[in-house]
């Protein structure tokens, strides 16, 4: 039996205070970024590893999370939680003073790093102090920061760049990770250290890395022009396959695994898993992508480019808001997500036949894919915990969280990947790489404008037709109650 320290209500709202700060500070580098990226590969001319500064950072993060879950049993949660945290800032201060984009991958992946911590050991820390029948409301705090975050960090990440430098966009963690390790000192500073016999799957983790930086990075040369046959792409996916192959075989033997696998028997989690995957699949990759698009064919600055990622990040609190609305009152999770799972192709298909110029047009269906995307995410969770037996909903929601990184580390290195493909193709190569002139110029040439626009329109249906996978997942969902309703 789970054991909740009890606290004053004045030292609790202190801790969740200092907890939702970590919460926003690591929701806040996955949205931030996506603004910058046109000015960062413009300055270092290099699109091919651009991918990485995203699906390194999330792929990081969802490898450290159930780390440093193990970690906190170990060694205590407040210890943990300011290691994240301190090395979140720090490699911050090394994302803004990279020199290459090598550099900056690196660096984003050891921020990775520390944002896992913070997430994870925020939401264990709350399973401390509050007890179970009330943790969905604190859970609620939480994902509201996850989507202040989403709105706040495509403009305040506009605004800096246009306005000062795309360096500050990581230069403006330092005061606020700063700010976040003094509260959180002082707010954790008599939590009880509790400790519990874990063991920490590291060979695990290693595996895990090895297998999906391997299959990532085939994926990301293969978008630079490298042949399916070559012999380094087909070294990097015979590295991959064989690191997960032992991954999951090491799983099955491990006593406290990273990936429950007695858990892929339940048809209705592994479906809601599919799902989530395929949600972030698209949140994550449009976020990315949609900027390029807009700054690559109008010539527009970050500021511009912010307007105009605004409403698909408005409408994912949207989504999720309305999604759990409904749930709540129904005790129905299969209509919101079958509901978000066919608006999804549907207006992605809406994007990639409507320029950015369109501006309002181009903005409703910018709209209607945050709204699909929210009208998935908590409420896959929701049937997922539901679906499990009571004792495993802990490991049933960490393995969802994973799934979601991982679906949007994968759509970042595909989607990147197709669109440097299509580049290529038809001939563009040889005149050289139009979306990377037309961000160093500053503005668009006609001749570029037409290549990017059926470029990106290409792009995009096939980004339609992976959310297809997703629409098939969510139709074979059983439609059940809610344990509970």
């Amino acid at each position: 039996m789970t054991v909740t320290a009890a606290l004053p209500p004045a030292a609790l709202r202190s801790v969740l205070t200092a907890l939702m700060l970590a919460i926003f500070l690591g929701a806040l580098d996955q949205t931030i970024v996506a603004v910058s990226l046109p000015a960062i590969s413009a300055q270092f001319n290099d699109v091919g590893l651009l991918a990485w500064v995203i699906s390194g950072y999330m792929v990081a993060m969802t490898v450290a999370v159930p780390i440093y879950g193990k970690l906190g049993d170990l060694y205590g949660r407040r210890r943990m939680i300011l290691t994240g945290t301190a090395l979140f800032t720090l490699a911050s201060m090394f994302c803004a003073l990279a020199q290459n984009m090598e550099q900056l991958v690196l660096a984003r992946v050891l921020q990775g790093v520390g944002a896992g911590g913070m997430v994870s050991v925020s939401q264990a820390i709350i399973g401390d102090y509050v007890p179970p029948r009330e943790r969905g409301r604190y859970q609620g705090y939480f994902s509201s920061m996850y989507a202040l975050a989403s709105v706040a960090g495509p403009v305040l990440g506009g605004g800096l760049t246009e306005y000062l430098s795309w360096h500050w966009v990581f230069w403006v963690n330092l005061p606020l990770g700063l700010v976040a390790l003094w509260v959180i000192s002082r707010a954790l500073r008599d939590m009880p250290v509790k400790r519990r016999d874990a063991q920490v799957d590291y060979l695990g983790a290693v595996l895990l890395i090895i297998g999906l930086g391997s299959l990532l990075l085939g994926i990301t040369l293969v978008g630079q022009g490298h042949a399916w046959q070559s012999s380094a792409v087909l070294a990097l996916f015979a590295s991959a396959g064989v690191g997960l192959a032992l991954f999951i075989a090491h799983q099955r033997r491990c006593a406290e695994p990273l990936l429950p696998l007695q858990l892929f028997g339940n048809r209705v989690a592994v479906l809601c898993w599919a799902v989530i995957f395929f949600a972030s699949f698209q949140s994550i990759s449009l976020t990315m992508l949609m900027p390029l698009r807009f700054q690559g064919i109008t010539g527009a600055g970050a500021d511009s480019a912010a307007l105009h990622l605004l409403p698909l990040a408005m409408g994912l609190p949207i989504g999720a808001f309305g999604g759990g609305r409904l749930t709540s009152r129904t005790g129905r999770y299969k209509p919101q997500i079958l509901s978000g799972a066919l608006l999804m192709p549907l207006a992605i298909a809406g994007m990639a036949l409507t320029p950015p110029q369109a501006g309002l047009l181009s903005a409703v269906f910018m709209l209607l894919v945050g709204i699909a995307c929210g009208l998935q995410f908590p409420t896959s969770l929701v049937a997922t915990q539901s679906a499990v037996e009571t004792r495993d909903i802990g490991v049933a929601t960490s393995t969802t969280n994973l799934f979601r990184s991982l679906g949007g580390a994968m759509g970042v290195a595909c989607m990147s990947s197709l669109l440097l493909a299509l580049l290529q193709d038809g001939g563009l190569a040889a005149v050289g790489n139009p979306l990377l002139g037309s961000l160093q110029m500053g503005e668009a040439d006609p001749l570029n404008q037409a290549r990017l626009l059926a470029t990106f329109r290409h792009l995009l249906l096939g980004s339609a037709a992976v959310a297809v996978l997703g629409l098939l997942a969510a139709l074979a969902l059983p439609d059940r109650q809610l344990r509970g309703h």
